[in-house]
């Protein structure tokens, strides 16, 4: 049987979804507004939250498959693009870098073979 967007029961599941996301987001809010400072045992893992997700954002274009195969001007222009940031720490440079690779890999190397 198929789900029409009309039926009540998903609409109502995107009803919960979005309050249960907006009542987590506010606790966080309400939690910190009310705390002077943030124990040093909850401040240690959330100096890791942005890597993460930025990790979780990234990496999946550099191993998802194409038509051909792994992306291979992808996996080089972030590994390119990883060790860049790792060693400057510039974020202009680390995204030169990257973009730089992947036009060098798309346009010149990939076309010759």
């Amino acid at each position: 049987m198929a789900t029409s967007y009309a039926d009540p029961l998903v609409w109502g599941v995107i009803l919960v979804i979005g309050v249960l996301t907006f009542a987590i987001r506010l606790s966080f809010i309400g939690l910190f507004g009310y705390l002077d400072e943030i124990p040093p045992r909850l401040e240690r893992p959330l100096r890791y939250v942005p890597a993460a997700v930025l990790a979780a954002l990234v990496l999946p274009a550099f191993v998802t498959l194409d038509a051909s195969g792994l992306a291979v001007d992808k996996l080089v222009a972030g590994g390119l693009a990883a060790v860049v940031a790792w060693r400057t720490e510039n974020v202009f440079a680390t995204m030169a870098a990257g973009m730089g690779a992947l036009w060098l890999v798309r346009f010149l190397v990939l076309p010759a073979l």
